[in-house]
């Protein structure tokens, strides 16, 4: 009986000290995705002007880094907060912990090299090594053409610099806080489809415009199977919550019904005028995405009527 009990114990100590190398070797030695590219990104006022369309109205990069204004209708940004961080994302906005995204002006990113810019757009992995969240969705990034990534970094790059002091460091809870080093992975860059090939080039636009994020239920970070664009995940507001839209072409519940023309002008009214006395308030970032050319929520649209319909009552878009 004590030989049994002390080859029960070595198994025991074993087991602890296998998992202590796991966990030591998870948290100190990774993630490990490569080292940065050795690249200088040129700023020319095409990348701008590509880079502020795609950071302003598609991958959304100023809206998540910015803060804001809650006490107005649809919470636009704030003037003078674009780019600057702070706005803390935690449980209400289905995040396992606490995180305040950072200043993305060149306050804060004036040593970060373009070469560490790419990796963590990209890999998610930071200029110190260290793991990024996919909060921010770099998966999606890493599936951009190189060229648009290049534009957003160039675009980051002529922002206002905006001095704000070092925010909260992230909290995650166990056991993301350890799991989320070894998220990060390579890219796998792809390339802009032709505009002519409507499915596809809408396809490239909302994934790198993550609709999935919002628009897809997940159980801790993982999309719950067959509920792709299904809607139904809340986001709390103040003192209530709002429920994202179902985006499949289901028509009981989705956007089976819809045509080119309304989905188009849904977007756009809150550009022309035609919202002015709007009351609701949404996360969707209404104003942003009603920047998008007719052309590409036209091919957006396009895609979606593709993607499998599902039946899902949750809030209408």
């Amino acid at each position: 009986m004590k030989k049994f009990g002390k080859w029960a114990a070595g198994i025991v100590i074993t087991l602890v000290l296998l998992i202590i190398i796991a966990v030591s070797y998870v948290t100190l030695a990774l993630p490990s995705v490569g080292e940065p590219e050795n690249i200088k990104i040129a700023i020319t006022p095409q990348r701008i002007a590509r880079g502020a369309y795609l950071a302003n109205h598609v991958t959304l990069c100023t809206d998540c880094h910015s803060q804001r204004d809650w006490s107005k209708k649809i919470g636009p940004i704030a003037a003078d907060k674009l780019g600057a961080g702070g706005d803390d994302f935690d449980a209400g906005a289905n995040v396992p912990g606490s995180i305040y995204v950072p200043n993305i002006t060149p306050f804060n990113l004036k040593s970060w090299t373009d070469g560490e810019l790419f990796r963590a757009l990209t890999t998610g992995e930071r200029k110190d090594g260290s793991a990024i969240f996919p909060m921010m969705p770099w998966p999606n990034f890493a599936q951009m053409d190189r060229e648009d990534l290049y534009s957003i970094i160039a675009y980051i790059r002529t922002l206002h610099p905006i001095a704000t002091k070092p925010y909260p460091a992230r909290q995650l809870d166990f056991p993301t806080n350890i799991l989320v080093n070894v998220m990060p992975q390579p890219a796998t860059l792809g390339k802009i489809p032709p505009v002519s090939d409507t499915v596809n080039y809408g396809k490239y636009l909302v994934t790198s415009a993550s609709c999935q994020f919002c628009h897809s239920q997940s159980v801790r970070g993982t999309l719950v199977p067959g509920m792709e664009f299904a809607g139904g995940v809340k986001f709390q507001l103040g003192n209530g919550y709002v429920t994202t839209a179902n985006i499949t072409p289901d028509k009981n519940t989705g956007i089976g019904n819809w045509t080119e023309q309304a989905f188009v002008k849904h977007f756009k009214s809150y550009t022309d005028g035609s919202r002015k006395d709007e009351k609701a308030v949404s996360v969707m970032p209404w104003y942003d995405y009603s920047g998008m050319t007719e052309t590409d929520l036209k091919a957006i649209y396009t895609y979606l009527r593709t993607v499998k319909p599902v039946n899902n009552k949750v809030a209408s878009l």
